[in-house]
């Protein structure tokens, strides 16, 4: 099924309509999202939540062919999450607004598969606001954030893991995903994920590969060791399925490291200020909440350093033989 513009604009008046504080944005500050999704420390599952979407040939092949992520990585980063924070802390009308911008650079997508790979043939044609497609990028998200913050900030019981599921089909609603898409409660999520997991839909595909080894390629402000600790890291919350098709290296000594680093990730976290430990976008929408000036200056300064710090380095983007002839 393809979302169309009247079947998400239909979906959006859904969610908007059960809004009971417009200032709260869809969310607000009694929600388990923003609870979970303030922790910055959610952030270290980024690399498997992209190899899981990358997984799939419409989304490998989506960036691939429309995406600037090979010139500027940090700067699809920096806006895919302006448009994520935007929706889940943000105010109705920034939420909305969001939702509407990506839903129109959404229906702009669409190509062919160029090869044959799972259950796609050669010459399969994708498109981004497929529904499937759509929900399968949401539920990447939910999943690595539900995985890392057990990991690394605290267990959560079956109802707040249910309410959390059920708080993300609001999420959802704003990419216009219907309801029928979408698993009805969280056991039921639990399984497609597992299916999904074990499915051939989820093949790696070429760009997918060369979209992965860009991802783990050493930043220009952090050392080899560092990136190479963060590929094993993100190898450790894959499947063994997906880690062999990535190409990710995987035995005993990555293992060792990955269960090494956990218990000093954890302490980390416990100990960290919380002024450091959130999002600027979650400390943002607290302050609008109380009237105070939104800005956080501090968080928006450490968010600038981090991003620097990730950027990668500069790629030689000319044909070969522009470069055999410098």
């Amino acid at each position: 099924m393809n979302v169309t513009t009247e079947d998400f604009e239909a979906r959006l008046a859904e969610v908007t309509g059960n809004v009971k504080d417009p200032s709260a944005g869809i969310y607000g500050p009694a929600s388990i999202s923003w609870r979970v999704n303030r922790e910055a420390v959610i952030m270290l599952g980024g690399g498997r939540a992209a190899l899981l979407q990358l997984a799939h040939p419409f989304v490998a092949y989506a960036v691939d062919q429309h995406s600037k992520t090979r010139n500027d990585p940090i700067g699809r980063f920096k806006r895919t999450f302006e448009n994520v924070f935007a929706m889940v802390f943000g105010d109705l009308d920034a939420a909305v607004s969001c939702a509407r911008r990506v839903h129109a650079i959404h229906t702009r997508i669409q190509g062919p598969i160029r090869e044959a790979i799972g259950p796609f043939a050669d010459g399969h044609r994708y498109r981004a606001n497929t529904a499937d497609a759509l929900f399968w990028v949401h539920a990447t998200l939910l999943d690595t954030a539900l995985q890392v913050y057990e990991l690394l900030v605290a267990p959560l019981t079956l109802r707040e893991k249910e309410d959390y599921y059920a708080e993300s089909r609001l999420f959802a609603g704003l990419f216009g995903i219907p309801d029928t898409a979408m698993p009805a409660r969280y056991p039921d999520f639990t399984r497609y994920m597992d299916t999904m997991l074990a499915s051939d839909v989820l093949s790696v595909s070429r760009p997918a590969r060369d979209m992965a080894g860009f991802l783990f390629q050493p930043p220009r402000a952090i050392h080899g060791p560092a990136a190479a600790w963060y590929r094993t890291f993100t190898a450790s919350l894959l499947p063994p399925r997906l880690r062999m098709e990535f190409g990710l290296p995987w035995g005993a000594r990555e293992e060792k490291l990955a269960a090494r680093t956990l218990p000093l990730l954890r302490l980390a976290q416990r100990n960290v200020p919380k002024r450091l430990r959130y999002f600027p976008d979650y400390v943002e929408a607290r302050r609008r909440m109380r009237g105070d000036p939104p800005r956080d200056p501090v968080g928006r300064f450490l968010e600038k350093l981090a991003l620097s710090a990730i950027e990668p380095p500069k790629r030689d983007t000319a044909p070969r033989s522009a470069r055999s002839a410098g």
